[in-house]
């Protein structure tokens, strides 16, 4: 489970903000959280309760808001845009395999809300 990893660091770049802007109490964090990241939201935010809940300082019990970014590839050959989940590698349009991610493997600290 690399969840809580993931969830040490959100924490600790969180923490660090809350130093550097003086923050006492830490309300929530938002992460976005790519469709195909690997990460699994639930396991995620079991993780977060069971840490904030033993830190000290302005993150102790902070909720955890979890969002999600479609994943979205490009394909070289015909120039457009597809849903990943629902058409994997092959393009749609054209059937061809030159294609990358656009969106969708991203973990990211969107916001912080404090009292």
């Amino acid at each position: 489970m690399h969840e809580l990893g993931v969830v040490f660091y959100i924490i600790k770049d969180v923490k660090a903000v809350a130093v550097e802007n003086k923050v006492e109490k830490i309300d929530s964090v938002t992460v976005e959280i790519g469709e195909v990241s690997s990460v699994i939201p639930y396991y995620l935010k079991d993780c977060w309760d069971w840490a904030v809940h033993k830190e000290e300082g302005p993150i102790h019990d902070a909720k955890l808001v979890v969002e999600t970014i479609p994943a979205v590839t490009y394909c070289e050959n015909c120039h457009k845009e597809y849903p990943t989940v629902k058409y994997g590698k092959e393009c749609p349009y054209c059937k061809d395999n030159r294609t990358y991610l656009l969106t969708g493997n991203e973990v990211n600290i969107k916001e912080i809300q404090v009292f």
